[in-house]
């Protein structure tokens, strides 16, 4: 799947549903002052604002696959610590932070139970691991939602992300467990955004971003128009309207 695209359309994409769950996950974690932090996963920061408006640059590290968002990130946050990295080999010491975050990322990690465990020996003994992942589940209730239905609709053969680590109702906390976390605490996190009309709420899905924008560039330009017609028709034909989207999140002590 693809990240690699520039910041400016992954924040057309996901941008207007991640910024508002960084602040609820921030608020949840709530790191306090004189704490270290590290956001796993960056891409172009939205977790990485609410981590430095709490704790302030020197306090926080970020990491991300992309070098896009690393660039991005960078220029986001003069002097932040920002390191191009996966969540599975962190370039830091055992015991290095107190918080370590991760966000809409262990569903893409290559080894989510790696990349916990990874994110567990940076973190001090004691000190929180946290992560949160939309709710992709079948019928969930994710941002794509609307999106993987129509797909289906059309071909129920497509693979969506129903299959990803995480998305489904516990499973992120079983991921924990494995990892060997301790004092795990499952929540949700809920968030909204309203759209002018239709073509807003389309047009992001044409920039290529993740899963969702591998299935567009795999369409020819009669399937695409098939599936715009079909997300059109589960959707409220007049603007403006809202989406919900939910993510299961768990904290847990390393």
């Amino acid at each position: 799947m693809s990240f690699e695209v520039r910041a400016d359309a992954y924040g057309r994409f996901m941008g207007r549903y991640s910024e508002p769950l960084a602040a609820q996950f921030a608020a949840l974690a709530d790191p306090s002052p004189g704490r270290r932090a590290l956001d796993v996963g960056c891409g172009p920061g939205a977790l990485t604002a609410q981590l430095v408006t709490r704790l302030g640059t020197a306090a926080v590290c970020a990491v991300d696959p992309s070098p896009p968002f690393v660039a991005a990130t960078r220029s986001r946050f003069p002097g932040l610590d920002v390191r191009q990295a996966s969540a599975e080999s962190l370039p830091f010491g055992a015991a290095t932070f107190d918080v370590t975050l991760a966000q809409l990322v262990v569903l893409f990690m290559t080894d989510p139970v790696a990349g916990l465990r990874e994110m567990a020996r940076v973190t001090r003994p004691g000190g929180m691991v946290g992560a949160c992942v939309w709710d992709h589940s079948s019928g969930g209730t994710g941002p794509l939602s609307t999106f993987w239905r129509a797909v289906l609709d059309l071909d129920p053969s497509a693979r969506d992300e129903s299959g990803l680590a995480g998305v489904r109702e516990g499973h992120l906390a079983e991921l924990f467990a494995a990892a060997g976390l301790r004092d795990i605490e499952p929540a949700v996190l809920s968030v909204r955004s309203t759209f002018a009309n239709f073509d807003e709420w389309w047009e992001p899905y044409t920039l290529g971003v993740g899963t969702a924008g591998d299935h567009m560039q795999s369409l020819d330009p009669a399937g695409r128009e098939k599936l715009r017609t079909r997300c059109a028709a589960l959707l409220p034909p007049d603007g403006p309207f809202e989406v919900t989207a939910s993510a299961w999140t768990v904290t847990a002590t390393a």
